[in-house]
């Protein structure tokens, strides 16, 4: 009887291990910071974002748009142009600042939400040919910009969801397939139409997609924390097994502002495990307030995520 007792708590012990995981081994944190950049043609430049050698961080162009250049932007059936100030944003700035940072990369944004004076709408003339020319155009673009990755931001649509999950699917998995990229993400929110594209998008190809960037700015201005979370938990679980990013927009005009709370959501999501990152919209109004909520993301992530 005796020598049976000194069992009992090693077992316990061995049970407690075996069926309650310690919340690091199941922590699902990550030290990702993205930042979007170039759209609103403020002359911001990488060089003047700060970088915390502790984070992995993205820099993602905004936007390459299936789109012709002129006066009256119209549809090209995926033949990508560059709609973001190259200027301040070329090849040699971005080998320069990839150069000088070990732990940056730089991808592009597909999409966004207008162009010119209209909406940039999904608009493909037929699968094949939108594939075929997708992945040419942005072939192109990336290899000229010795970038890593792209971003899927499409926001307005003139097809169904199938139609729209087939083609960035195939694009993603060819670009993969061929190492143009090494990672691709999507940029959802929280509306209707939007949702059963991406949501699409996601059951059929979700295997090739890296990073879910969900726009939780979209929601209204003035969110709570409790709200934040609450949203936050509904989206992880419609991208099930994605690694979705808690965001904020620069301006905070939209959703859980940076200086109301956004902070202390993404610590409970981090002591939860759950805190796949950050991302900002964006750098060019970031610029005007001195960068501090860029800097005060990359501490949190930077520490022993």
């Amino acid at each position: 009887m005796e020598s049976s007792k000194l069992h009992i708590p090693l077992l316990l012990i061995l049970q407690a291990f075996i069926f309650f995981p310690s919340t690091q081994s199941a922590s699902n944190n990550s030290n990702l910071f993205r930042e979007y950049i170039g759209a609103e043609f403020k002359n911001v430049k990488f060089s003047e974002v700060p970088i915390n050698s502790g984070v992995e961080f993205h820099f993602i162009l905004s936007f390459a748009i299936d789109y012709t250049t002129s006066n009256s932007p119209s549809p090209t059936n995926g033949k990508f142009n560059i709609f973001w100030d190259t200027d301040n944003l070329s090849p040699s700035q971005v080998s320069a600042i990839k150069s000088k940072n070990s732990n940056v990369k730089v991808a592009l944004s597909l999409g966004g939400d207008g162009v010119g004076n209209g909406y940039a709408y999904f608009n493909p003339t037929s699968i094949q040919s939108w594939i075929s020319n997708a992945v040419s155009s942005l072939t192109q673009i990336i290899q000229d910009y010795s970038l890593d990755g792209i971003d899927i931001d499409y926001e307005h649509f003139k097809t169904d969801p199938s139609t729209f999950a087939k083609c960035i699917g195939e694009l993603i998995s060819t670009l993969k397939k061929n190492k143009v990229i090494s990672f691709a993400s999507i940029a959802p929110y929280d509306d209707d139409q939007v949702q059963s594209h991406y949501i699409a998008l996601w059951k059929s190809y979700g295997h090739v997609i890296d990073y879910v960037n969900f726009q939780f700015y979209a929601y209204d201005k003035g969110t709570t924390v409790s709200q934040f979370l609450k949203y936050f938990y509904t989206q992880k679980s419609n991208y099930n097994g994605g690694i979705v990013l808690a965001s904020f927009i620069s301006d905070g005009s939209g959703g859980l502002a940076p200086d109301k709370g956004f902070f202390t959501a993404c610590s409970r999501l981090k002591s939860e495990g759950k805190l796949g990152g950050i991302f900002v919209w964006c750098a060019d109004d970031s610029k005007g307030l001195g960068f501090k909520y860029e800097k005060q993301s990359q501490s949190l992530l930077a520490i022993s995520h």
